[in-house]
């Protein structure tokens, strides 16, 4: 059955107007967002990472913090800190700038794994601790982390646990030559031209929305086959149940986007990619060739 999302189709009609020919991309940065996931943003610099992260964090009406990863970053820098107050005679906590809707992690892996991982708890449970005190983050909340190619000077891969805790990796590649024609004239919007199509408790009911989209036996054999054949191919990648989980929350979201209260196979091949090349290649991402999760769709069949 087709529904009708006006305010996503607004969404994704902005967030296209300032990032030129990257209709794939965008989509798919949405989907991650209504799907509750982090993003991880992989190509070389100038490629627009950074330009998509805000434009997404403008459009659905989020608070958005940037934060550059450099390697003296410290994981008191990120979460806040606790400081003395004279007048009361206590400590009160000074949230740091992870306390946001949507954290822009910028070239991630230029940071110390310290630092990293003063990440996962936030991207695992919704909430950081600080000497012994937890502090919920605030809802909805993303991350959305950019990271340069590990042939880039400074960088260093991501721990596999940190890979997994990303719904999604998507690289935004050169654009055509017509987009960037148009880009070299000036013709996309200014990411201050953009304002907010919904609210963050509206996108919160969207999130909650894609979790009621149908998914039929059938479907979830389909995504059983490709988590199977991961774990035969017997080259030590294969993918977890965490990652059969994610691959289906994406799906669901994905469905949402185009219109649909159901899930379909090909809802499944359209994320696939995204959702599981960083934890079948462990986050060295190639960018040329034929791809695992090219080789897995291949090999099921998704008609059934």
């Amino acid at each position: 059955m087709l529904i009708s999302s006006p305010p996503l189709n607004g969404i994704l009609q902005q967030i296209n107007g300032v990032l030129l020919g990257k209709a794939t991309q965008v989509k798919l940065s949405l989907t991650c967002l209504v799907a509750g996931g982090h993003l991880l943003l992989e190509d070389l610099p100038g490629m627009g990472k950074t330009t998509l992260a805000e434009a997404l964090a403008r459009s659905c009406g989020l608070d958005f913090r940037r934060v550059s990863f450099t390697s003296d970053l410290l994981p008191a820098d990120l979460t806040g800190i606790s400081i003395y107050n004279q007048t009361s005679q206590s400590f009160c906590f000074q949230p740091g700038p992870i306390f946001s809707q949507v954290l822009l992690a910028d070239e991630i892996n230029r940071a110390s794994p310290r630092t990293q991982s003063a990440l996962l708890e936030a991207m695992a449970s919704g909430q950081v601790s600080v000497d012994g005190i937890s502090h919920a983050l605030p809802q909805p909340f993303a991350v959305i982390a950019t990271q340069n190619g590990l042939d880039q000077t400074g960088t260093a891969p991501l721990p596999e646990s940190q890979l997994d805790r990303f719904l999604m990796r998507i690289s935004l590649g050169f654009p055509a030559r017509e987009a960037e024609a148009q880009l070299l004239r000036g013709k996309n919007l200014a990411l201050a031209e953009l304002v907010g199509q919904i609210t963050a408790a509206e996108l919160l009911e969207i999130q909650q929305q894609a979790k009621q989209v149908h998914c039929s036996d059938a479907l979830f054999a389909y995504v059983l086959d490709l988590l199977a054949a991961s774990r035969a191919a017997g080259n030590g990648s294969s993918l977890s149940p965490r990652a059969g989980q994610a691959l289906i929350t994406a799906a669901r979201s994905w469905a949402l986007i185009t219109g649909r209260n159901h899930c379909e196979p090909d809802d499944v091949v359209a994320v696939f990619a995204a959702v599981a090349e960083h934890r079948l290649d462990g986050g060295h991402h190639q960018g040329h060739g034929n791809p695992l999760s090219n080789a897995l769709l291949q090999q099921v069949d998704g008609l059934r």
